[in-house]
């Protein structure tokens, strides 16, 4: 079917889609546990019942079983090379109902999200991501589908990157872009229905709209400001069943009837929708409800929402705050001294305070306040940073882990870590939870560090929030990015920095360098590569405890490499910890020309050794 045809026929009448094809799969005894796309290759009859079902309910349009048929998601299942032969044989399944039906039906192939993180956000590409699209789209033309219907996306830059595959691979195909939102009218990435609305219109497609999401309430809002917004494309709505609800024995409910939605169906028809259709929850009961109000048009009942469009006059911001001290020293060309401390485990911080005086008197210019080292239980690190800056008058750099964090809390600790005083991050993956006390707990994130970089540095230093709405005031946060100056694949951590430095990174906090050769080379070795200069470097030292501590993080901590020399220097020494101390001053000597400061991190809270390596700087 070409697109005019496809366009001309949705503006004669209203067109029906199917309803859930997981809910039904799950109904015939098919486990959540396994690939429900899988299935139209083990066992193609009943796909092919639930299209019979959806078609003797007066479907116009049904679906390919192939929502998630895409490498990233299939691979969770160990089917990421049966990519083309699951979507094929759902298109094959479809059309040979299709052929029973003794009446048109179209299909549609339907490609939904790649269940992965996107850049900035996440760490695959939009070129990857692209790949994975035609992988998948390309099999579903292949088998001949009438439409394309790209769904349940939750990603802006994700759904423009399945419209422009879709769009190069099949130039005359329809396509229908459908976003899903959360309970508060918002995309998952924090997107209104106005922003989706721009979005997706200026898109090459035939029609926009909301599939999942909540129940027909929601939907028909959301429907009701895309209206407003995008007033010249058609309309798709596919609402779920309501939100789900679990009872005690693990079964998920919907509480949306097929009576519900029936009523609802006249409402949706009248803002504008022309393709209706279920989403999770729904069964041939639903669809059949909808087709018996389409065909018997109606004034609906429903209340219509009131949107108003209001234009904003252009904002202007300003950062009000100025630079930190350590960017001045950064930029003075100050050098760094600063010390990782740990937050206490219960609520007494007296013991880090005084600790955080005598490293200050030591010569510490900056301290570092580490969020939960090993996944261990501590004060919350923001306001053990407050309370240290607070006490003793020293900038903090706070050390925020992306891990465990969705973009909600994400934003919420930045905002009151700010309003707190705290200026100076270090932006970080985390420790997963599984070597913590606590291996159990949730352990899933939202953004990648670079995505994080990004966002502070890009959004909320401009004033605005991930979905670009104000915050009112820019932050004017000074963030650090990880860095390993001694690494196993330089070429891949440059690559990774590079990207750091491009999302806005302002300088490097390193791991532990115990080899003041390489970490040269690689500095020289980056510069040259991208003819650049590197980002100030604060260059990581630990200074060893004994000849045990030593080897143990020689063999068992990822990430570190400490010369055979320095090993057996330790295992010797009649004094480790005095032996240590020289070791860790001799590094701080050979790095201090070509790095901007140094990162001390005590073994076992040992902050007095610490201050005695900086004795070597006092010396200069």
């Amino acid at each position: 079917m070409d697109r005019q045809t496809f366009s001309s026929r949705l503006r004669e009448r209203p067109f029906l889609f199917d309803g859930a094809m997981g809910t039904l799969l799950h109904s015939r005894g098919i486990s959540m546990d396994i690939s429900f796309d899988g299935i139209n290759l083990s066992q193609p009859a009943i796909v092919a019942d639930i299209h019979r079902a959806y078609i003797n309910a007066g479907s116009d349009i049904i679906e390919t079983n192939s929502f998630g048929a895409n490498r990233y998601k299939l691979a969770e299942y160990g089917l990421q090379n049966q990519v083309r032969q699951i979507n094929e044989a759902a298109v094959n399944i479809a059309r040979r109902v299709i052929g029973s039906a003794f009446r048109e039906v179209w299909l549609a192939g339907s490609v939904g999200p790649l269940g992965v993180r996107l850049a900035p956000l996440g760490r695959v590409s939009l070129a990857e991501a692209a790949d994975a699209f035609r992988e998948q789209i390309e099999a579903l033309l292949a088998g001949g589908v009438d439409l394309l219907v790209l769904e349940t996306m939750s990603d802006l830059y994700e759904i423009e990157t399945a419209v422009s595959v879709a769009r190069e691979l099949a130039p005359n195909l329809p396509i229908v872009a459908q976003m899903t939102f959360t309970r508060d009218d918002r995309t998952l990435l924090g997107h209104g229905p106005h922003v989706v609305a721009q979005r997706l219109a200026a898109l090459d497609v035939e029609a926009i709209g909301v599939n999942c999401s909540g129940g027909p309430a929601q939907v028909l809002r959301l429907l009701c400001v895309m209206r407003q917004i995008a007033p010249e494309k058609l309309l798709a709505a596919a609402p779920n069943a309501g939100w789900p609800e679990q009872t005690e024995r693990g079964r998920v409910l919907y509480p949306a009837t097929p009576d519900y939605f029936g009523q609802y169906t006249h409402a949706l028809v009248e803002v504008g929708a022309v393709l209706l259709g279920g989403c999770c929850g729904t069964d041939e009961a639903h669809i059949a409800a909808m087709r018996q109000a389409l065909d018997h048009p109606a004034p609906s009942s429903i209340p219509l929402p009131d949107v108003q469009i209001v234009t904003q006059a252009e904002k202007k911001t300003a950062v009000l705050d100025p630079p930190t001290q350590l960017a001045e020293n950064l930029r003075n060309g100050r050098y760094i001294v600063t010390v990782e401390m740990s937050p206490p485990k219960g609520v007494a911080i007296q013991r880090l305070i005084e600790g955080a005086h005598m490293l200050k008197e030591a010569g510490a210019n900056l301290l570092n306040l580490a969020d939960s080292p090993l996944a261990r239980m501590r004060m919350s690190a923001w306001a053990a940073a407050h309370l240290v800056q607070k006490s003793v008058g020293l900038e903090a750099v706070l050390h925020f882990p992306t891990r465990g964090r969705n973009l909600l809390r994400i934003q919420g600790d930045l905002l009151a870590a700010y309003a707190m005083g705290i200026r100076n991050l270090f932006v970080t993956m985390g420790d997963p939870t599984k070597i913590g006390d606590y291996p159990e707990a949730m352990d899933s994130y939202d953004i990648v560090p670079t995505g994080l970089i990004h966002l502070i540095k890009q959004q909320f230093n401009s004033g605005l929030d991930k979905a670009g709405n104000s915050i009112d005031q820019p932050t004017n946060f000074m963030v650090g990015c990880a860095l390993n100056l001694t690494p196993s694949d330089p070429e891949r951590e440059m690559k990774l920095l590079r990207r750091k430095i491009r999302n806005g990174a302002d300088f490097a906090l390193t791991q532990p360098v115990f080899d003041p050769v390489v970490a040269k080379q690689f500095v020289n070795l980056y510069e040259a590569n991208y003819e650049e200069k590197m980002l100030p470097v604060i260059v990581g030292i630990k200074p060893l405890y004994n000849g045990r501590n030593a080897e143990f993080l020689h063999y068992e901590v990822p990430g570190m490499s400490i010369p055979e020399t320095m090993r057996q220097r330790m295992a010797e020494a009649k004094n480790p910890q005095q032996e240590g101390v020289a070791i860790a001053q001799e590094i701080l000597s050979a790095v201090r020309p070509f790095t901007q400061g140094v990162y001390l991190m005590p073994a076992f809270g040992r902050y007095d050794l610490v201050a005695s390596v900086m004795d070597v700087l006092q010396n200069k």
